[in-house]
């Protein structure tokens, strides 16, 4: 919850706010914690979010969608970390699967190769079941899948691109 001293009139907070949804996309989570903390009641900050849905400024689909592209793209995140940060911001189950949808298989398992081989080769002075051992954690870290992480890890040793 954000502390503030600020208090807004409901007109005030929405001038704020849609500012605050213009600038980068926003889960509705977000945008009530920011709303409460200018002060607003419970019933001023319910019809400022319909307002909000009502003229575009927040879209769950479109913040999920956002959110699990910039995740996954930018910061190297499997689908588990991603899925589970969504649940984390009250996301729908529906648009929390629309939104890991999108992302492309082939450069989903393109980036857990990248991301599996340099964590791999940065161990050259381990044990090689330590190496493995290791390397599948980070990659559980970041959120992909196990399966996914067996297959990457056992062609990464039989190629044996060292």
């Amino acid at each position: 919850m954000h502390k503030s001293n600020i208090y807004l009139t409901p007109s005030q907070a929405t001038l704020k706010i849609k500012h605050f949804c213009a600038y980068q996309e926003r889960c509705h989570q977000e945008v009530k914690e920011k709303l409460f903390s200018y002060g607003l009641h419970t019933n001023e900050v319910e019809q400022i979010i319909v307002l909000l849905i009502e003229e575009n400024y927040l879209n769950e689909g479109r913040f999920a969608t956002q959110f699990t592209l910039g995740k996954y793209k930018l910061k190297h995140w499997g689908r588990n970390k991603i899925k589970y940060q969504l649940v984390q911001k009250q996301i729908s189950p529906y648009n929390i699967t629309k939104a890991l949808k999108e992302i492309d298989q082939e450069a989903y398992y393109t980036i857990l190769q990248k991301t599996a081989y340099k964590h791999f080769k940065t161990h050259q002075k381990i044990l090689h079941q330590l190496k493995i051992n290791k390397t599948t954690q980070f990659l559980l870290q970041k959120g992909f899948e196990i399966d996914l992480i067996k297959d990457v890890l056992t062609e990464i040793i039989t190629n044996k691109p060292d």
